[in-house]
């Protein structure tokens, strides 16, 4: 048995690692813990049942490909048991921090005394630059300046995640407040999350208004070419394809046209804040984490969350 284990933020990225022939084995965790509802025991029944449900009902993803895309690769982890170091490769943007913090709460459960270190891209400037698009050299040079985590920064990670998975989201802005030096983008990350709470104004939330935004002030021809924008303007969030027709969907009816992009009457009100959207798009089935996302609202002027 190789004395290190990679773990990845996905398959893209796992392609690319493998190039290095580095020492040791090769996890992908293919998750997305970013969006629908999460528990604080990462890997329990009742954990993938709540992910399923979740993958299932919004992705249209079958048990059959649950099992064969996630769950097997998640056996794959459990069956490594002796590695001396766990090296985790994650990017910036909130879709890999909040896989990292869950999986960083999972190797403290299951994996007491490995030496946990953390590779993550850097930024060139304001932009970020992540992993995939890095050299060889650059990767080899990253890993070899990893990040050694103490057990108090993997109690923090821990302790993050909790907060993440609960009830509530208010103490998460106390947190959002402080920088963790050894998870540089932890903080903006969970800033960003803030951020995905209905708005007071409109009842949209930021991604949803940013997406009325530059439907009002582009010149967009197709739904393809939206999508494609929309993840260009929002990198930080690291969200695909999936994640905004997803959230376009959410908001159809303010839209007249996709085939060129154009709002409907009542999308030009929500975006100029004539009309509050909240009535419309509230459901009691969507979470944030642990937190159902409509009990809370977040309110632009004090930067504040009320819980309603």
């Amino acid at each position: 048995m190789t004395t290190t284990l990679h773990i990845t933020n996905g398959d893209g990225f796992t392609s690319h690692l493998k190039e290095l022939k580095l020492e040791g084995e090769i996890i992908t965790w293919r998750e997305m813990l970013c969006e629908g509802r999460t528990m604080t025991e990462v890997g329990s029944e009742s954990f993938w049942k709540a992910r399923f449900e979740f993958l299932n009902k919004n992705y249209k993803i079958s048990k059959t490909n649950f099992i064969e895309a996630t769950l097997k690769e998640y056996r794959r982890l459990c069956n490594q048991k002796s590695q001396e170091e766990i090296v985790l490769w994650f990017d910036e943007d909130l879709f890999c921090q909040i896989n990292m913090i869950a999986v960083v709460s999972w190797l403290k459960k299951h994996r007491k005394g490995a030496q946990i270190s953390l590779v993550c891209g850097k930024k060139k400037g304001n932009k970020s630059f992540i992993l995939t698009n890095h050299t060889k050299q650059q990767l080899l040079k990253l890993y070899d300046s990893r990040t050694q985590l103490t057990q108090d920064d993997i109690e923090y990670a821990d302790y993050i995640w909790q907060l993440y998975c609960s009830d509530t989201p208010l103490r998460l802005e106390t947190f959002s407040k402080f920088n963790a030096s050894q998870f540089p983008y932890l903080t903006d990350a969970i800033a960003l999350h803030l951020h995905r709470f209905p708005t007071v104004k409109n009842g949209l939330n930021h991604l949803e208004n940013s997406t009325l935004e530059i439907a009002a002030g582009r010149k967009i021809v197709s739904r393809e070419k939206f999508v494609e924008t929309l993840i260009k303007n929002e990198s930080n969030y690291g969200f695909g394809d999936l994640q905004y027709l997803r959230i376009i969907n959410s908001i159809k009816p303010l839209f007249k046209s996709f085939n060129p992009v154009k709002l409907s009457p009542m999308g030009k009100d929500v975006l100029n804040k004539v009309q509050n959207y909240y009535p419309f798009i509230k459901r009691d089935d969507i979470y944030l984490g642990g937190t159902q996302k409509y009990s809370f609202l977040y309110h632009e002027d004090t930067a504040r969350l009320l819980k309603l």
